[in-house]
């Protein structure tokens, strides 16, 4: 029962449900990305190689052993380096993107957290740290007078 407790303790608390949101959105994020990079950007690259897939790109170690018919017996050994140049477009693309969303998101925190300025409302607690530095401020003030 004490571990169901913890657990719902954990469960409600802002943290937990921020970090699934956050899961869930990365995760149809990823696939936004994924069509993105593979049906968007990776075509036109393909067309200027001369419609070479990334796919396809790769170093042949062994060749693959066929029998007489053609079918293949001994699948070729091979290190296919394109399919890690689409993962690495991939982490760019997704990379550059959480960046500008941070930057933007603190652009917006910094505004909200700037007492001076009216266009967006300030958090309480920013408020309220805001008016006791202002109290400190003059109660040194009057200190330094006397």
């Amino acid at each position: 029962m004490k571990l169901f407790k913890e657990f719902k303790n954990f469960a409600v608390k802002g943290n937990m449900m921020d970090m699934a949101i956050g899961i869930i959105i990365g995760a149809s994020f990823n696939k936004v990305i994924d069509v993105l990079v593979k049906n968007v950007m990776l075509p036109p690259l393909s067309l200027l190689s001369g419609n070479i897939n990334m796919q396809d790109m790769r170093i042949v170690l062994k060749d693959p052993i066929l029998a007489a018919d053609g079918s293949i017996i001994k699948d070729e050994v091979a290190i296919g380096y394109g399919a890690l140049l689409e993962a690495a477009i991939d982490f760019f693309i997704i990379g550059f993107t959480i960046f500008v969303v941070v930057k933007f998101m603190n652009k917006l925190i910094k505004k909200a957290e700037d007492t001076k300025d009216q266009t967006v409302s300030t958090p309480k607690n920013i408020e309220l740290l805001s008016r006791l530095t202002d109290l400190m401020e003059e109660q040194n003030r009057l200190l330094l007078r006397k």
